[in-house]
Order: C-alpha cells, then sequence, then structure tokens
C-alpha cells in the first residue's frame, strides 16, 4: 500500500571535499527547489519527499528517485525539477530525457563504486587515518571562528547589496588582502556569493546576519562570539574548576546576553506556556525574567495574570523597554533584586525559574527552591525550565555541552540531571513533582505546593 501518489527519494549523502558526490553537484538546492514547487503545483499532499544516503552512482548526480513508478534520474538540475514535477509527478508522465534505463550499467557502476569505498574504508583503517567525522569535529572551529569574526567586523552589513573586498575593508577598518581571504572563505561556507571582484549577501545571510534586517540575529549571536574568548580558556578552567574572568563582561556584554535570551525565550515561550496549567493563576514571579519574553507570554495566554520580574540592575532596563513595547506596564513590573539573598515575596500562584538554576551550585538551588516554595500560595506551582541531563549526566549532548559553557562561564554553574531536580523539590516540600518534555533541548520540570 502507497500512502501517497508518488515517494521522491533525492540523494544527500555529504562526502570530503574533492570527491564526486550528489550535494557537491546541486542536490540540496534540487530537494529545496522540488519542495518549493511540489507546493506551487498543488500537489505537495501527494508526494512524499525523502533524502537518502549514497546510492552508488555519484559522478551522475544529483540523482533522484520516483516510487512506485522505479524511475532513476540523473544530472538533475534545479532547472529540471519543475518538468519532473508537472510532467511525472502530477502528470505521470516521466522525463525520458533525465531518466536512466540502463539497468545493467546502473548496477555495475554502483557494484564499482561499493568496491572501491570499501577498498579505501580499508586502506585508511590499516594506515591508521583519522575518521573524517571525528577530523571535522575537532576543526569545527574555524567555520565557526570565521563567522563570528565576520559578525564582529560586522561584515554582511557593510556588503550590503554588493562591494568589493576593498570596499567593504575600508567600511570595517581591516587589511584590502586580510579581508579578501575572510570573504573569499565566507563564500566557501555558502554564507557570501562573488561574482568576479563583488561579493554578494546570500538570502540567509541578508535575512539574519545583517542589522539591516528587521530579522537580524547579530546582537543575539554576539553573544556567542564572547562565549569564544571563554571556551578558549576551558583548559584553565579544568584545572581550577572554575571559570576564568575574561574581558567579556565588559562593554556591550549584557545586550547581548539578553539578545540572545530573547530569541531563544520568543522560540520556546509558547511551548513553555501551553505545559503549564494556568487555571486560576493570577499572580506571577519571573525570577531571571531577562528580556521578559516569558513574562509576556504567561501574560498575553491568561487575562487577569499579573506578572513580576526579579533581575540584575543592568537587565532590568532592558526587560522594562521590552514590556513597554508589549503594552503590557499595567500588567507586567521589573524590579532589581537578587534572588539568592533577597525577600521574593508571597502568594505567588506560579514561578517561573527559566534558564536560572544552571548558573547556581547545588547548595545554591537548594536554597533558592526552599524560598520560592515559601513564596508559593497553596497550590501554586514552580516551574523549572532548563536543560535537564539523564541520569548518568551524558546525554542529551546539547545539555552536557552546555555544562561546559557553564564551567567557562561561572562561578560553580553546570547543567543537572532530572534526579537532581526531583529531590531538589521534593526535599523543599514539593508535591506532584512531573518532567514534562518540551520538542528541542530544554525541558520543565514542575512542583505544586500543596
Amino acid at each position: 500500500m502507497e500512502p501517497f501518489c508518488h515517494h521522491v527519494f533525492v540523494c544527500t549523502q555529504q562526502k570530503p571535499e574533492g570527491v564526486a558526490s550528489c550535494p557537491c553537484n546541486g542536490s540540496w538546492g534540487v530537494l529545496q527547489t522540488l519542495e518549493h514547487e511540489l507546493v506551487a503545483q498543488g500537489i505537495d499532499d501527494q508526494v512524499q519527499v525523502t533524502t537518502c544516503g549514497c546510492l552508488g552512482l555519484c559522478d551522475d548526480g544529483p540523482i533522484v528517485i520516483v516510487y512506485p513508478d522505479g524511475v532513476w534520474y540523473r544530472g538533475v538540475k534545479e532547472a529540471d525539477v519543475p518538468e519532473i514535477a508537472a510532467s511525472h509527478l502530477r502528470g505521470g508522465k516521466p522525463v525520458s530525457r533525465l531518466a536512466w534505463n540502463d539497468a545493467e550499467r546502473m548496477k555495475q557502476q554502483a557494484s564499482e563504486h561499493r568496491a572501491h569505498y570499501r577498498a579505501m574504508v580499508k586502506a585508511r583503517e590499516e594506515a591508521g587515518i583519522l575518521p573524517d567525522d571525528l577530523n571535522e569535529m575537532i576543526r569545527g572551529f574555524m567555520p565557526s571562528r570565521a563567522v563570528l569574526t565576520a559578525l564582529e567586523l560586522d561584515v554582511f552589513t557593510a556588503i550590503g547589496d554588493g562591494h568589493s573586498a576593498e570596499q567593504v575593508s575600508e567600511k570595517i577598518s581591516a587589511d584590502p588582502r586580510a579581508t579578501e581571504i575572510l570573504l573569499d572563505a565566507l563564500v566557501s561556507l555558502h554564507l557570501l556569493s562573488k561574482k568576479e571582484d563583488v561579493f554578494m549577501n546570500t538570502p540567509i545571510s541578508a535575512r539574519f546576519l545583517s542589522k539591516d534586517s528587521r530579522d537580524s540575529a547579530r546582537d543575539a549571536l554576539m553573544h556567542t562570539a564572547i562565549l569564544w574568548g571563554r571556551w578558549s580558556k576551558l583548559s584553565d578552567c579544568l584545572r581550577t574548576g572554575t571559570s576564568i574572568e575574561t574581558d567579556a563582561r565588559e562593554s556591550l556584554w549584557v545586550q547581548y546576553f539578553i539578545a540572545a535570551m530573547d530569541r531563544n525565550a520568543r522560540e520556546r515561550a509558547p511551548l513553555v506556556v501551553k505545559a503549564v496549567e494556568r487555571a486560576g493563576i493570577k499572580r506571577m514571579l519571573d525570577l531571571g525574567g531577562g528580556s521578559a519574553a516569558y513574562s509576556i507570554a504567561f501574560v498575553r495566554s491568561s487575562p487577569g495574570l499579573e506578572s513580576h520580574i526579579i533581575d540584575l540592575a543592568d537587565v532590568v532596563p532592558l526587560a522594562q523597554e521590552n514590556i513597554q513595547k508589549a503594552g503590557l506596564t499595567d500588567r507586567i513590573t521589573a524590579r532589581a533584586s537578587d534572588m539568592l539573598c533577597d525577600p521574593l515575596g508571597a502568594n505567588y500562584d506560579l514561578v517561573l525559574l527559566s534558564a536560572i538554576c544552571h548558573m547556581f551550585s547545588v547548595e545554591e538551588n537548594c536554597r533558592l527552591i526552599k524560598k520560592v516554595f515559601a513564596a508559593l500560595a497553596h497550590q501554586g506551582q514552580l516551574v523549572i525550565h532548563d536543560f535537564i541531563l539523564n541520569s548518568s549526566k551524558t546525554a542529551p549532548r546539547s545539555a552536557a555541552l552546555f555544562s561546559l559553557n557553564m564551567l567557562v562561564g561561572t562561578r560553580a554553574g553546570r547543567s543537572y540531571s532530572e534526579p537532581e531536580y526531583v529531590h531538589w523539590l521534593k526535599e523543599a516540600g514539593f508535591t506532584d513533582v512531573r518532567r514534562v518534555r518540551l520538542p528541542g533541548p530544554s525541558g520543565l520540570l514542575i512542583g505544586v505546593r500543596t
């Protein structure tokens, strides 16, 4: 039984540079064009598109296969996709000029490819060559550093609608030769395009990396550039057991940090709000509320709900600005306070700790959670939103790596496991403690004061 009229496979198997593959011949572009064309021709609900691994016909890629017809297309270009969609997927007539019908030759070529690949793997194994994926992981800082430097120097804004390396170098006050080297590298990363001596932004860099774009993420990503300096001290942090302070906290650190947190929060807040029982909630305390994104989301979802934000003195003005923009100054307030030392207030129906616990030590978290318990009304909820490790603290990977991020960036923070959170909540007096899994890297632990 076929649930769709057609099932299309597109090879996207990545291979080392210099090795023939469908991606190096443009299969990702073919895939994107196909998905767009199916929608444009009104048949996206009739065709299932799936990426697949190597089909053994790399020299003739990109390879596209259409089932149940069993038609193999080779050398497919983006310009060919509308014809394939209209003629074959909508009209039922394969595009003969692209179809590969020589089954014997196809089998021979695939067999030769398989034999060659196995011989290459064996030779590399015997020679003790570092596996490609491990080598790529170790050298992964190179493309990252190139993009971060481009962000720091605001290269994508300087390029605008297109400029030469020399023109860009003047705008960013950099050396022309060095600027050209960086721009060429960004072209190789598909973040710029180049025609003769003119560099231009790609659609994705123009949208997200240029300050002139409505969807610019530059300020948020500048926080990652700051993290680079901290991570470069990781070895020293391992020796001392805590972060090594750098100059990263100077200048625009708070602005970039809150911009990054706000961007994350605007994506995660709807998921958190949906997962929390909001019936009867009138008063909310948002500890470390940052940009106010979570308070804004909760207040908008619950008529009559008021939220109080507590954060550091240099963060509160940024929160107040966002609250004012949202038109919610009558329902959300923000004040400067130290959540670990100062009184929290009382009779809250909901207390939110979003991306807070990972900054503190075990002892600090235990003390804070007990303070939250005392600040809650009867049947009040504590909602902890954070990276949550498994019991072995080795997964998920994002949470384990974020624990290192806290090692280089805080005095005693780290990611914590679900058993640890459950123990802290129950020790503080919470009942009905439960885990709520959310799509993405973070989740919820919820406890109720009964």
